[in-house]
């Protein structure tokens, strides 16, 4: 069986950066949390919390003054929030990825300018919460092309389009081109990260080319999702899988190739664990 692991599969800068600096807040043996788990991935928050780390789904949870370090995650929170954590007291570390911190000085800045925002992702991801959350005014969420249409901007008024950082490129295109037939004065910036349109797009490559695809990630974790949604489109036979426990070889014994590719959140132990397995076995 031909084995074909993809290039991009893995942690890409911002996880790989956020997750290196709790570990490295650990070391400095301080109570340390993290707001909301610091990437989708359970592997990776399991083992943070057996080493003492706890995640807050509130920051309610902190007293005040707490003699600790609070990471913000890798997705970032809004202003309102990171203002609240502030005034707590606490030592923060700010893991924010910094192409999702470019979205928030880009919604921060047109939204004062008086701009309408439009966020083009998925409405409950965290991501995009936090980039609501540094819109002055409020901010539209269109994740699909008929809710673009639907979209009726103010009489007069300028748009400014931005994109979760992880959203699939090619729906980002295509709701690009709704809002491009409507008569606003409209600004679209393209902040999918590289990382996503390449890991994307080599994914869709190898779908293609193979009888069979495996994508790891996290089951939360918006990015994988994303990446299964196109590889499937390519490969009928395409799985999603968190670890190697997830996958059932049984499937796979009737193809000649399989392809591999994993989300931003998925460590590299776990995916050469499958890729291994699949060629030996």
């Amino acid at each position: 069986m031909e084995v074909t692991l993809a290039k991009s599969a893995g942690f890409c800068f911002g996880v790989k950066r956020a997750v290196e600096m709790v570990y490295q807040e650990v070391e400095k043996g301080k109570q340390v949390y993290t707001l909301g788990p610091i990437i989708h991935n359970e592997q990776v928050v399991e083992d943070l919390e057996e080493k003492g780390v706890k995640v807050l789904s509130s920051i309610d949870q902190l007293s005040e003054g707490e003699d600790c370090t609070v990471v913000v995650r890798s997705h970032g929170v809004s202003k309102a929030e990171y203002e609240a954590l502030q005034k707590k007291g606490v030592q923060i570390v700010n893991a924010t990825c910094p192409f999702v911190g470019k979205i928030h000085h880009i919604a921060d800045e047109k939204s004062e300018q008086g701009n309408e925002v439009v966020i083009i992702g998925n409405a409950n991801h965290p991501e995009v919460e936090g980039i609501k959350g540094w819109c002055r005014h409020g901010a539209t969420v269109i994740g699909t092309e008929e809710e673009a249409e639907k979209y009726e901007a103010k009489p007069g008024a300028k748009v400014c389009v931005v994109a979760q950082t992880t959203f699939n490129y090619k729906k980002f295109k295509d709701i690009v081109d709704i809002f491009s037939k409507k008569s606003y004065d409209i600004n679209v910036m393209n902040t999918i990260c590289n990382a996503t349109e390449e890991r994307q797009t080599e994914a869709a490559t190898i779908a293609a080319q193979s009888d069979a695809m495996i994508v790891i990630g996290g089951k939360h974790s918006s990015n994988t999702q994303k990446l299964y949604e196109i590889c499937k489109n390519e490969c009928p036979n395409t799985h999603f899988i968190q670890t190697l426990d997830d996958l059932d070889l049984k499937q796979f014994q009737s193809f000649r190739s399989v392809g591999i590719t994993a989300g931003a959140s998925t460590p590299n132990t776990i995916i050469k664990e499958v890729q291994s397995y699949v060629r030996n076995e």
